[in-house]
């Protein structure tokens, strides 16, 4: 018998309070989840011919509060329940991780393209990240890809 042990990581600086720039005024939360997945990126010439790791979208999984898996995911970047709904977000705001060598925190705007579960969602909040960034590795071959787990909690308010 083979035993597999799955390890998520977990953010040193989970339930930080949110910095003030991604806190909309007027909302009520509809759901908080906890997200593993990874950051896709691919190797791309840049304005100086020079090889780089660029940012493509990212692919994870959302958990609600009892474990389940509840949300997917996607580029766009855009969220899909179980139910078929599915929003897309737009960035109006960022901050640094409290973790080191993690993508920003986010605000992100969403509209609806899908109705449903999701269909009253106005914001979503990308914070307590953890890793996500460019892979280490060098990028070597044009059109490459590359990817970097990471963890987030990310908070639906409507």
């Amino acid at each position: 018998m083979v035993c597999v042990a799955l390890i998520l990581p977990v953010a040193a600086n989970a339930a930080d309070p949110v910095p003030p720039t991604l806190s909309p005024a007027d909302v009520q939360p509809f759901a908080v989840t906890t997200a593993t997945g990874v950051q896709i990126y691919r190797c791309e010439f840049d304005s100086s011919r020079h090889l780089r790791w660029v940012f493509q979208h990212p692919k994870a999984t959302l958990y609600d509060a009892a474990g389940q898996a509840a949300i997917q995911h996607d580029a766009g970047p855009s969220w899909e329940a179980a139910d078929g709904s599915r929003i897309v977000g737009r960035v109006l705001a960022q901050a640094p991780s409290a973790s080191p060598n993690s993508i920003p925190q986010l605000l992100l705007e969403t509209h609806t393209t899908a109705q449903g579960s999701l269909s009253a969602v106005r914001f979503v909040q990308r914070l307590d990240t953890a890793g996500g960034t460019a892979p280490a590795e060098s990028c070597v071959d044009e059109h490459q890809t590359g990817s970097s787990p990471y963890f987030a909690r990310y908070i639906f308010l409507k």
